[in-house]
Order: structure tokens, then sequence, then C-alpha cells
């Protein structure tokens, strides 16, 4: 799984990071900090944050391409 959080769009709700703290993770107020490539173990949790992004900022590749090197 790979994921990309659009910084642009992100307004610091937070809404991701209690749902996937091992994921998100806020670093004072309003910067988002994230792992773009959470363990396998995370999915679900992950899933649910992105979901739970009120301006859709979060961005999930779930399955990748074979042919890319996601490390």
């Amino acid at each position: 799984m790979r994921l990309v959080v659009d910084l642009n769009k992100c307004q610091g709700y937070a809404q991701c990071v209690p749902l996937a703290p091992k994921v998100f993770q806020l670093l004072g107020e309003e910067a988002l900090a994230y792992d773009p490539n959470p363990d396998d173990s995370q999915r679900q949790r992950v899933l649910r944050a992105a979901a739970s992004c009120p301006v859709q900022a979060i961005i999930l590749e779930v399955d990748p391409p074979a042919d890319r090197d996601t490390k």
C-alpha cells in the first residue's frame, strides 16, 4: 500500500490521526506527518482514515503495480 497526502488540500482537521496513529501524526497544531508506505497490517486503519478526511486529501494506492518498486 502506498499513500500520499495532498498537503495543499489538507486543512489539519486531523481526523485521520486517531484512526491510524502509527501512520499519521500531527507535528504542532497543523503540520501532518505520515508514513507513505505503511505496513499492510495498517491497511484497515488507513482505509478508514482516508474515508474520514473531510477534504479528501489522502490518496491511496492499495495495490501498486508490480513493476513499481515501492521501497
